[in-house]
């Protein structure tokens, strides 16, 4: 589309122009929901622990109704997410396999291609949505958590291969940090959701102290448990906290902190110039604040790019309403350009704002110092 307004002479191939993209957006919508299926069914899976299966096999291994078992494997061969060995077969006969290149995609949360969360996301953006538009009307919003575990775990997934195998990297843009880290230090990491990002760092850091704190329950209690499972409970504590009010930091923050990270958080925070006013109070001397957030233009466009495109659907469907339901003091949403950040650091009363020279498709990366 252009952003000429077309005359009179061009409306009827604009308007078939504009009605193709949205009948064509109807397959990428529809695919992510059958990949999310698929993972809640555990399909995959089952068809990748052997060399391949038929429908009658596939509804066996998974414990699932054959007719759907047939349908959801064409579908997904019609897609090219799996392939199928010979398409002339009779349809309860056809063999599907899920192609080597692909396992990582679908089967490995920590390799950097692993995707799967994108249906897990989708779908968990969307069952809120009668809420979403009912919010609409009133200015209330949607909290974070009625929008399920399908957000919860598709942040989990989308986000945890760059934690698991780029962290350390980002680190190391901010040197004097990176060497306080390996010889101990502390680091807060506020908004971590199920905790990944705290794990990550820990791995990376072993000699390092980590505190990890979110608003929300749900992740706060898997955070926790994740923490549990992976060992390391005596290097990472994990509390519920606001990121706005000091006195939630009491207990634990009295040493105050060579590192505190905001990981695609600090745009959903109703408040953010008070966090970063927390966060720069906790600081020791010597210390920064890392943020990792969105990568957006500079400044508003029609057309606008890819990210700009995805980041304003997730800031309507998602981000802008949950904020709004923390209160009225600042409703950014996922839109979160480079100036704002800036702007919300001096605010918080930082004297030094940068972006960093860390390569990501998604976010741009700040270091703040006091």
């Amino acid at each position: 589309m252009s952003t000429t307004m077309p005359s009179d002479g061009d409306d009827a191939t604009t308007a078939e122009s504009l009605a193709e993209r949205l009948i064509e957006s109807l397959v990428p919508g529809l695919e992510l929901l059958s990949i999310e299926f698929g993972r809640r069914l555990g399909l995959y899976e089952a068809v990748a622990e052997v060399a391949d299966v038929t429908p009658a096999e596939l509804a066996t291994r998974a414990d699932i109704d054959v007719r759907m078992a047939r349908e959801w494997l064409e579908q997904q061969a019609a897609a090219g997410f799996i392939a199928v060995r010979d398409a002339s077969t009779a349809p309860d006969e056809r063999r599907f396999l899920l192609p080597a290149a692909h396992h990582p995609v679908f089967l490995d949360p920590d390799h950097p291609a692993y995707a799967i969360g994108t249906g897990t996301m989708f779908a968990g953006t969307a069952s809120a949505f009668d809420d979403v538009v009912e919010a609409a009307r009133t200015g209330a919003g949607v909290r974070y958590g009625a929008f399920g575990t399908g957000v919860r775990r598709g942040l989990e997934q989308l986000n945890r291969p760059g934690y698991v195998n780029d962290l350390s990297g980002w680190i190391a843009a901010l040197p004097d940090v990176r060497a306080t880290l390996e010889d101990g230090g502390r680091v807060l990491d506020l908004g971590v959701g199920t905790g990944w990002s705290s794990v990550a760092l820990a791995r990376a850091f072993p000699r390092a102290q980590l505190v990890a704190v979110d608003l929300d329950p749900e992740s706060v209690a898997e955070a926790g448990a994740l923490v549990d499972q992976q060992g390391l409970t005596d290097q990472i504590l994990v509390r519920r906290a606001n990121a706005t009010e000091p006195d939630d930091f009491a207990e634990f923050a009295a040493d105050g902190f060579d590192l505190i990270m905001f990981f695609e958080a600090l745009h959903d925070m109703n408040d953010p110039a008070a966090a970063l006013r927390v966060a720069r109070g906790l600081l020791r001397p010597g210390g920064a604040v890392l943020v990792g957030d969105e990568k957006v233009a500079d400044a508003f466009t029609p057309d606008g790019d890819f990210l700009d495109r995805l980041n304003y659907a997730f800031s309507v469907l998602h981000c802008l309403p949950a904020t709004m339901a923390e209160g009225v003091r600042t409703a950014n949403g996922t839109v979160l350009r480079a100036a704002t950040v800036h702007e919300w650091a001096a605010e918080a009363g930082f004297t030094g704002s940068e972006v960093l020279p860390i390569e990501h498709p998604l976010w741009r990366f700040y270091r703040l110092d006091p």
